[in-house]
């Protein structure tokens, strides 16, 4: 009888680490899944409990509402408390929400707190969620992933839950029986194995906000206290972070209602297409993403919001046009600057943030980002008084004053980032 030795890896080839950030990521999965589910059927509640477009906008931006105190109180909860206990709590909330979302298939008025609680358990997931991924893509959990990594992976894990939890929305509503109701299933158990996942992966951060690494790694001195961190933040970070969702809230919730009405019967397949599309094209801009940091420290905001701009003026002109292919291009394009501007705006806060403040630091920046959310609804009560062809037009200006801003102040920062 013959035996077989054991396979060994080559002499000098240190074993892999355990990926643990992969199972962490389906969490942040999760959170652009329950946030853009919605989005897709917005005109399935307009054709079914028969929503108007300004309470559908508003829904729409109820979301933000929840989403603010869900980063903010949940970034310091989670450096002060753990990762894990926080990703949890947020879990079961998304879960609450999207079941109150499916209630109000009947009962719309349960449409509201189901938004609201939504934000709570996305903004939570996001601030602990961000952080416990950068903590486990760094040493001792993984010692051979490249600097920006983090952030990197974070941005696509997101992005991968706002493609496909819009189009898997949008996709069950067009077929399914009670679209309403069924298409928000997916999402549960979305959810449900997040946190299987999730319960396998180590806690990176102990109660009072000390790195668990620090029993198991050598002890890294503290940085001395300066402002660079925190003004670098307010001027290269914050002016950018809310473009990140501008572009993809006025892909999701503005361009499908103003050039669908041709596709009759498909406005609820058509928005799924575009839900996917617009963080699929993040998704794909990554490398350029990459490039990009490696030129130059704002080479990848000044390109995000170039295309910004960009799909802005196509946007402008799709809806001008009433060209729902136009319209689909638009989206692709602000959906590659919403990958860039968020990869943008996660690198510069893992190497701002000092460990112990990483997750309210990162809270900061997703709150900054949600407030582009709110951008629908803005442009739906301007186009009381304007065309919205025009007021897409107009939003081109800010666009432009924000890249102009980064770039000067970029230039003059250099292309180091403070350590």
């Amino acid at each position: 009888m013959t035996t077989t030795a054991p396979a060994r890896l080559p002499t000098g080839c240190p074993p892999l680490p355990p990926r643990h950030w992969l199972r962490t990521g389906w969490v942040m999965t999760a959170s652009g899944w329950s946030a853009n589910q919605f989005s897709a059927l917005l005109g399935a509640y307009h054709s079914g409990p028969g929503l108007t477009a300004a309470t559908t906008s508003a829904l729409f931006g109820v979301y933000v509402l929840g989403l603010i105190p869900g980063l903010l109180l949940g970034g310091p909860l989670a450096d002060r408390r753990g990762r894990r206990p926080v990703v949890f709590s947020a879990l079961a909330i998304s879960a609450l929400a999207t079941a109150l979302l499916m209630a109000g298939a009947t009962a719309t008025g349960l449409l509201w707190p189901g938004r609201f609680l939504t934000g709570i358990g996305a903004g939570a997931l996001l601030s602990a969620g961000s952080a416990w991924i950068k903590e486990l893509s760094s040493p001792p959990y993984d010692t051979v992933s490249a600097a920006g990594a983090a952030a990197r992976r974070s941005g696509l894990f997101l992005s991968a839950g706002f493609a496909t939890g819009g189009l898997a929305a949008a996709l069950t509503a067009q077929w399914a029986p009670a679209p309403l109701i069924t298409a928000y299933l997916p999402h549960l158990a979305l959810s449900a194995a997040a946190a299987l996942l999730a319960a396998r992966t180590p806690e990176t951060a102990t109660p009072g906000g000390q790195l668990a690494a620090a029993t198991t790694a050598a002890p890294v001195p503290a940085p001395a206290p300066a402002p660079a961190p925190g003004t670098a933040f307010r001027r290269l970070v914050a002016p950018v972070a809310p473009w990140v969702f501008v572009a993809p809230s006025i892909a999701l919730a503005t361009l499908p209602g103003l050039v669908d009405a041709g596709l009759t019967g498909w406005q609820t397949v058509y928005a799924g297409i575009v839900t996917a599309v617009t963080p699929g094209t993040g998704l794909l801009v990554a490398p350029l993403a990459r490039r990009l940091a490696a030129r130059h420290r704002i080479a990848t905001a000044v390109a995000g919001l170039a295309a910004v701009i960009l799909g802005l003026l196509l946007a402008a002109l799709a809806v001008a046009c009433v060209r729902p292919d136009a319209a689909l291009l638009a989206a692709a394009v602000l959906g590659a600057g919403y990958g860039l501007c968020v990869a943008y705006g996660l690198t510069e806060v893992a190497a701002l943030a000092p460990p112990d403040r990483l997750a309210r630091l990162t809270a900061r920046f997703w709150a900054l980002c949600y407030l582009g959310f709110c951008t629908p609804y803005a442009i739906t009560l301007l186009t009381g008084w304007f065309t919205p062809a025009t007021v897409l037009l107009a939003a081109v200006v800010p666009a432009a004053t924000t890249l102009a801003l980064i770039t000067h102040r970029g230039t003059r920062c250099g292309t180091r980032r403070p350590v």
